[in-house]
C-alpha cells in the first residue's frame, strides 16, 4: 500500500470514528449526569418532578432525531458525505457547549430549562444524521472486500465514547465531594466533549469526499444528448421509489435497538434498581460486557466479508432471541452473572451491529443512500430506542412479576422480525456499489 493510500485510508477512520465516539459521548453523559442537571436547572421545590423533567428533555433528543436524519440525509445526498458529517459533529458540540454553560435555575429561574431543552434538541438533530451519514460514507470508501470490516467501527467507536463518558463519571464522583459535583464538576464533562467535538471537526474537514458520491453526482448533472437540461429529479421521488428498502431498514433495525439499549446500555440501571445490585459492582459489569462487545464487533464483520451478511444477520436475531429469556433468568442478584449474561447477548447483537451500516448502504442507490437510511432509521430508533428502558422498567410495574417475561416476548417478536427481514434480503457481500 503506498503512502498516500494509507494517510488517505487513516483520516477516512479516523475522522469517522473520532467524531462518532464524541457524539455518542454527548448523547450518554447527559443520562449519566441526569441527577445534577436536575438540581441545578431545574426548581429545587420538587426534585422528583426536576429529575422527571431532566428525563423527559433527555426524550426530547430522540423525538428531534427523524428531523435531524431528514436535514443532514437531505445535505449528504446533495451537498457531500463530508459536509454532512463535519456539521453534524459541530452541531453536537455546539449543543454540549450549551449545557456545560447554562445558568442555574436559580440564576435565571425557567430559562435555564428552556435553554437545556435547546441544546438537547440541537444534539437530538445532529445525531439524527451522524450515524447514516457516517454508515454511508464510510461503506463507500471502503473496499468492497473489506466493507463488513470497515462497517464494525461505527458501533465500535460509539461504544468507545459511551465507556469513556462512564468512566469519567466514576472519576468525577470518586474525586469529587457530592457538593462540588452538584455546583460546577457535571459541567466538566460537558465541556469536555465541546472541545472533543471540536478537535472531531478539524479532521474530518481534512477528510476527502467519496469518490462515489463524487462520480454520482457528476453522472446526474450530465447532460443527455439531444437534452440539453440536466436531468435533476426530485429527492422525495427517489426516495418514494425505494419504499421497500425503507420498510428493510425498519424491519432490520427494531430489534437490534431494543436489544442494544436493554443490554447494552440501560441493564445495569435495571439491575441496580429492580434487583438491588450494588451500583458500583453492576455498572463494572456493564463496562467489562461492553469491552466484550467492542472485540466482537470486527470479528463478525470480516466473518460477513467471507460468508455474506445474510448468514451473520440470521445467526445474530435468532442467537438473540433464543439466548434472551436464558440471560434474564441467570442474572438473579449477581454482578458477576449480570456480567456474563450482558455479555453473551451483547456477542449476538454484535453480529448485526457490526454490519448492519454497510447492509444499509448496500441497499440504496448513491443518490439516496444517505436520506434513505437516515429517516427511517430515525424514526425507529426514536419510537423502539428510545421507549425500550421505560417499556422494560414500565412493564415490571404494569405487570407485576410477570412484566419481565412481557418485556422479552416484545423483545423475541422484534429480533424475529429483524431475521425475516434478513431473509427477505439479496445477498450483498461485495458488491460494488456503484451499480446500485
Amino acid at each position: 500500500m503506498s503512502p498516500p493510500q494509507r494517510s488517505r485510508i487513516l483520516k477516512t477512520l479516523i475522522g469517522t470514528g473520532a467524531g462518532n465516539a464524541v457524539e455518542w459521548y454527548d448523547w450518554a453523559i447527559y443520562a449519566t449526569f441526569a441527577s445534577f442537571i436536575a438540581s441545578q436547572l431545574f426548581s429545587k421545590q420538587d426534585t422528583s418532578s426536576a429529575f422527571l423533567a431532566t428525563l423527559a428533555i433527555f426524550a426530547v433528543g430522540f423525538v428531534a432525531r427523524p428531523l435531524g436524519g431528514f436535514i443532514f440525509g437531505w445535505i449528504g445526498d446533495k451537498v457531500g458525505r463530508k459536509a454532512s458529517l463535519t456539521l453534524c459533529v459541530g452541531l453536537a458540540s455546539l449543543g454540549s457547549l450549551a449545557i456545560g454553560l447554562t445558568p442555574t435555575y436559580d440564576s435565571i429561574g425557567a430559562g435555564a430549562s428552556v435553554m437545556l431543552l435547546i441544546a438537547r434538541l440541537i444534539q437530538g438533530l445532529a445525531h439524527g444524521g451522524e450515524l447514516p451519514s457516517a454508515q454511508t460514507y464510510l461503506s463507500e470508501m471502503a473496499p468492497p472486500s473489506r466493507r463488513g470490516y470497515w462497517a464494525s467501527l461505527i458501533y465500535a467507536s460509539g461504544t468507545v465514547g459511551i465507556l469513556f463518558g462512564t468512566l469519567l463519571g466514576a472519576v468525577l464522583s470518586t474525586a469529587m465531594p457530592e457538593s462540588t459535583m452538584a455546583a460546577y464538576g457535571w459541567r466538566i464533562p460537558f465541556l469536555l466533549g465541546a472541545v472533543f467535538g471540536l478537535v472531531a471537526l478539524v479532521m474530518r474537514a481534512r477528510m476527502e469526499e467519496s469518490e462515489l458520491f463524487e462520480s454520482g453526482t457528476a453522472t446526474h448533472d450530465a447532460v443527455v444528448p439531444g437534452n440539453p437540461t440536466p436531468p435533476h429529479s426530485s429527492l422525495f421521488t427517489d426516495l418514494a421509489r425505494h419504499w421497500r428498502q425503507a420498510l428493510q431498514v425498519i424491519g432490520l433495525t427494531v430489534g437490534l435497538t431494543v436489544a442494544y439499549y436493554v443490554w447494552g446500555v440501560s441493564t445495569p440501571a435495571y439491575a441496580i434498581n429492580v434487583l438491588k445490585i450494588d451500583a458500583t459492582e453492576a455498572l463494572w459489569a456493564g463496562v467489562a460486557a461492553n469491552l466484550v462487545f467492542i472485540v466482537a464487533l470486527p470479528l463478525w464483520g470480516r466473518l460477513s466479508d467471507r460468508i455474506g451478511r445474510k448468514p451473520v444477520l440470521l445467526i445474530s436475531g435468532i442467537g438473540s432471541a433464543l439466548t434472551f429469556f436464558p440471560a434474564t433468568w441467570f442474572v438473579q442478584n449477581s454482578a458477576m452473572q449480570l456480567g456474563l449474561a450482558m455479555s453473551a447477548m451483547l456477542v449476538f447483537i454484535a453480529a448485526s451491529a457490526s454490519i448492519m451500516p454497510a447492509v444499509y448502504s448496500e441497499l440504496f442507490p448513491t443518490a439516496v443512500r444517505t436520506i434513505g437510511v437516515a429517516i427511517p432509521y430515525a424514526l425507529c430508533v426514536a419510537a423502539f430506542g428510545g421507549t425500550a428502558a421505560y417499556l422494560q422498567a414500565g412493564f415490571s410495574i404494569w405487570f407485576g412479576p410477570g412484566g419481565p417475561t412481557v418485556f422479552g416476548v416484545y423483545t423475541i417478536v422484534l429480533l424475529l422480525i429483524g431475521a425475516a427481514t434478513a431473509l427477505s434480503l439479496r445477498e450483498s457481500r461485495g458488491i460494488d456499489l456503484s451499480t446500485r
